[in-house]
């Protein structure tokens, strides 16, 4: 298959469309939907982004510029409108190390090369690769996403100043009490309930911004004294300026900087990839793979020549997104700009916002991102599979998405490895001629291959053996492997054996292999029988 090339690759780019589809136009209601939403996303990105500067130990503004540059380059260029990206905690948490040693322009060189290597993924098509991950991993990435983000909240139930956030919540602080804490609750609560009635009563605006704009006007009204998005941080600042990092261009700066920049970006596409298949269930749209990882890359590499913290999909603010009727890329730019305009503008307004809004739009994104279901599911699929939808929440809270994912996979390829070494059995009987028949079912590859030995009885066997694999399939070297040690066993026992009805591709991996030669006397049918005896005298096959 021939490689790739650029401009092959670049035909297959979707251009920024801001229409729902390519036969249909956008009407005012669904820009009206579009651009709500896009606010709506905007408030709940300030809080994460600064949240997640102080996660690596950088200026908020660096994060909220990472928000911003990301969040506009994958909403023009990205595999799937709706999706939003920006600062994320999992790529806070992998580069905490690298900014407390050498400081924060390693780690926008590191966010540089992070954005190179998703580029080449993206070019060599690598992103559909994401179609491995198995479907109980990825219900348990949805639950552990739900849950970290949940624990991410409670930082917002400190007293301000005094919380220390980590990766997947808190740590240090004073818990608020007594009246504090149940008026936070109270609010918390009130916004909740505003988002699960409003579109009972209305669809003129998202839910979430209508909890967010009323909970915000009766604290603002009443002078509740509870926290606000400006106990966290101040987020007034300007325009991001082109910034190239301020490191040695020497092998010994790339030595520091590659195995970050390889987690980072190994962690982003994944969260990234997981988050595009989550909404194309969704919105009911596929592929982009491949678009996606060249989006993120593009967005990281702008960011780490702007000054900002690198980062990937979010999933939280994408259902957020989805949730309020967002379905083009108008809500993702516009929430950029949005975020951009607070920034350059409204930040004395938006830090007036109260905590307790923004947290209760995240606590219904738990409720609706947790796949409640899979409860019921749990009692229904395989053991294994069960296993590996728990396993998976586990490692994602524990640990990182990234790590959970692979160990996720790995789990059900084992399973999967297993099942199928237990399915090969065969057949028997004699044929007119007096040759014992081996009918082989059940594929034949490394996890098989003692099975498939043991199905022969070498000593009790007639002078002519035939193996049937007409129900089977040769998938690998071990499988090879296997065929000659009973070849072997036959001939020490003066015994011929033939092959049969193999696949073309199984008869082309045999040949290749040099183990046996072409002979399709024994086979008029497929013209797929291999004489082993052409080279031994005892095995012929296909």
């Amino acid at each position: 298959m021939p490689k790739p090339s650029f401009s092959d690759f670049a035909e297959r780019i979707t251009l920024p469309d801001l229409r729902l589809s390519p036969t249909e136009g956008l009407s005012l209601d669904r820009v009206r939907i579009e651009l709500l939403s896009g606010l709506t996303v905007a408030l709940a990105l300030v809080p994460e982004a600064v949240a997640f500067a102080f996660v690596a130990g950088v200026n908020p503004l660096v994060g909220l510029y990472a928000a911003f540059i990301i969040g506009l380059v994958t909403a023009i260029l990205g595999g799937r409108p709706g999706m939003i990206s920006g600062a994320t905690g999992a790529i806070a948490v992998v580069i905490v190390a690298l900014v407390a040693q050498h400081g924060a322009e390693y780690l926008f060189a590191a966010v540089v090369v992070m954005g190179v290597i998703q580029i080449f993924v993206g070019f060599m098509r690598w992103g559909k690769f994401i179609r491995l991950v198995p479907h109980p991993v990825m219900l348990g990435f949805v639950n552990g996403l739900a849950i970290v983000i949940f624990l991410a909240q409670l930082t917002q139930f400190k007293v301000p100043g005094t919380a220390e956030v980590s990766g997947h919540g808190t740590s240090g602080g004073e818990w608020l009490s007594g009246g504090p804490l149940m008026l936070m609750l109270g609010l918390v609560a009130l916004t909740m309930a505003i988002i699960h009635f409003t579109p009972k009563l209305t669809r003129i605006i998202p839910a979430p911004l209508a909890g967010i704009g009323i909970t915000a006007f009766l604290v603002i009204l009443f002078g509740l004294d509870v926290p606000r998005v400006g106990d966290m941080a101040s987020i007034a600042g300007g325009l991001p300026s082109f910034h190239i990092p301020m490191v040695p261009f020497t092998w010994e700066t790339l030595h520091i900087v590659l195995p970050y920049a390889v987690i980072m970006a190994a962690v982003g596409l994944i969260e990234s990839l997981l988050t595009l298949n989550l909404v194309g269930e969704i919105t009911g749209q596929r592929g982009g793979a491949s678009q996606e990882c060249v989006a993120q890359g593009t967005a990281n590499v702008v960011t780490g020549l702007f000054g900002g913290m690198g980062g990937c999909a979010m999933i939280g603010q994408s259902m957020i997104n989805v949730n309020s009727g967002g379905r083009t890329r108008i809500a993702g730019i516009f929430a950029a700009l949005c975020l951009l305009s607070f920034i350059l503008f409204g930040a004395p307004l938006i830090e007036q916002i109260p905590l307790a809004a923004l947290v209760g739009v995240m606590f219904m994104v738990v409720i609706g991102t947790f796949a409640w279901n899979s409860f019921k599911i749990m009692r229904r699929v395989p053991l294994t599979d069960a296993v590996v939808i728990v396993l998976v929440t586990i490692v994602t809270v524990l640990t990182d998405l990234a790590t959970a994912v692979v160990i996720g996979v790995i789990v059900s390829a084992l399973a999967y490895a297993w099942n199928n070494a237990r399915r090969i059995h065969a057949q028997t009987y004699v044929s007119d001629e007096g040759a014992k028949v081996y009918q082989v079912n059940g594929p034949l590859f490394f996890g098989s291959t003692d099975g498939f030995i043991e199905l022969f009885d070498v000593t009790g066997d007639p002078s002519l053996v035939i193996i049937d694999f007409q129900a089977s399939r040769v998938v690998d070297q071990s499988a090879l492997q296997a065929i000659e040690s009973i070849a072997a066993k036959y001939e020490a026992a003066g015994k011929k054996i033939q092959l049969r009805h193999l696949s073309r591709a199984c008869h082309d991996l045999l040949k290749k292999a040099g183990h046996l030669m072409v002979d399709s006397s024994d086979d008029p049918e497929y013209e797929l029988a291999v004489d082993y005896g052409v080279r031994t005298g005892i095995l012929g096959g296909h």
